[in-house]
């Protein structure tokens, strides 16, 4: 048996209970003791009920997908991990061979698999993760548990969203794979990006777009984000926008919350023209439309975050047209690059722990994720204590 939250209904209390550790289900698995897991607003729309995989699974249900551990069992098809092994996980564990794997669009794999969402999550003592060799990546020395778990949702979505679907190197690119000319031009322009929304995942947007400023983002420390620009109501969270990065901050109740002012606003810190890559991080429908009218003629606006509430955003797809902006849908995180990331992690180019609130136990942290309806939290809290008695005895 194992410690775990559970929730037997939607929108229900979120509990401490013991149930039955997870076993093998198939070679390719390996079971993993969670040493750290964060609590994250997808796990909210998973307990409110706002997802279809976990509609799907059925009740009861354990939440959870940002998350690192140590392997304590492995399939017998597993090749590239042992018992011990400290590692990385994704929350898209792609097949790799359905028919968008086949042409390397993992992020949108026909059969992937989701801790926290299609199967039991984290918030638990024990967890199995699927096609472990495809997916997941042993943690370099110097990168920690928590560093790893903060990783896990909201930085590598945000990664993939800035970098790839964003365009700041190119669909599917990383800084060891761009070519010379990629590299060249962006350095040569460098990028302006604005940001709408400044919570956990605009914030890791903010400091993966940092990571690839004057700070050392190309080579020779040359510029490829120029400037950053973070957009919220909040003023605390703008004030944590600084702080991490941005150039920047448009306080929209100061704008009496007025999306025409928003909009004016961002185009004179733009002399005019828009931000070449607006990200939509919050999924409300103002953010979403503020995203793509302040979005450069030929620029891309992606959204990330997911749709809040019954309104659906007003695109103007005439100046969609004449403007030539592409709009890019970004999901998840392709696996193969989680390795550059724990790079960047490891040198310090992007210092995740900055964004890391809290350390807090497995009761706390359920009610973390139930205190979402009231409160938005800036900086991330992370699950690092389990049930120590069985913990040491089962390692």
């Amino acid at each position: 048996m194992m410690k775990a939250a559970v929730y037997e209904s939607f929108n229900g209390p979120i509990t401490i209970k013991s149930i039955p550790k997870p076993k093998l289900s198939h070679e390719s698995s390996v079971i993993l003791q969670v040493m750290a897991t964060g609590v994250c607003r997808s796990d909210w729309h998973g307990w409110k009920g706002h997802d279809d995989d976990i509609l799907h699974h059925g009740l009861p249900f354990v939440p959870g997908h940002e998350f690192s551990g140590v392997v304590v069992e492995i399939g017998k098809s597993v090749q590239r991990l042992k018992v011990g092994d400290r590692v990385a996980v994704p929350f898209i564990l792609s097949c790799g061979k359905c028919a968008e794997c086949q042409v390397e669009k993992p992020t949108v794999c026909l059969n992937q698999s989701q801790p926290g969402f299609t199967m039991f999550g984290s918030f638990a003592e024990f967890v199995e993760v699927t096609r472990a060799d495809r997916n997941l990546t042993v943690l370099p020395a110097g990168v920690s548990f928590v560093e790893a778990a903060a990783l896990g949702c909201r930085f590598t979505t945000a990664y993939r969203a800035v970098i790839q679907q964003g365009g700041l190197l190119g669909q599917g690119t990383t800084m060891d794979d761009a070519d010379h000319d990629t590299l060249a031009n962006a350095e040569k322009n460098g990028k302006i990006l604005c940001v709408f929304g400044c919570g956990g995942l605009g914030l890791s947007c903010i400091m993966i777009a940092k990571a690839f400023s004057a700070a050392g983002g190309g080579r020779d420390g040359k510029r490829i984000v120029r400037t950053i620009i973070g957009v919220d109501v909040s003023s605390s969270a703008l004030d944590k926008a600084i702080e991490l990065g941005a150039d920047h901050v448009i306080n929209v109740r100061e704008l009496c919350m007025n999306d025409e002012a928003v909009r004016q606003r961002v185009l004179e810190l733009t002399h005019g023209l828009g931000a070449d890559i607006t990200l939509d991080t919050a999924g409300f429908p103002s953010t979403c439309e503020n995203a793509v009218y302040t979005c450069r003629r030929g620029g891309r606006m992606v959204q990330v975050g997911l749709p809040i509430g019954e309104r659906r955003p007003l695109i103007p797809m005439g100046m969609v047209a004449a403007r030539e902006i592409e709009i890019i849908g970004s999901h998840g995180f392709n696996a193969s690059d989680l390795p550059h990331l724990l790079h960047l992690v490891d040198t310090g180019k992007l210092p995740v722990k900055k964004l890391i609130e809290k350390e807090t136990d497995l009761e706390e942290g359920a009610k973390v994720l139930m205190n979402m309806d009231r409160e938005s939290p800036i900086g991330m809290t992370v699950i690092t204590r389990f049930d120590e008695s069985s913990r040491n005895s089962r390692l």
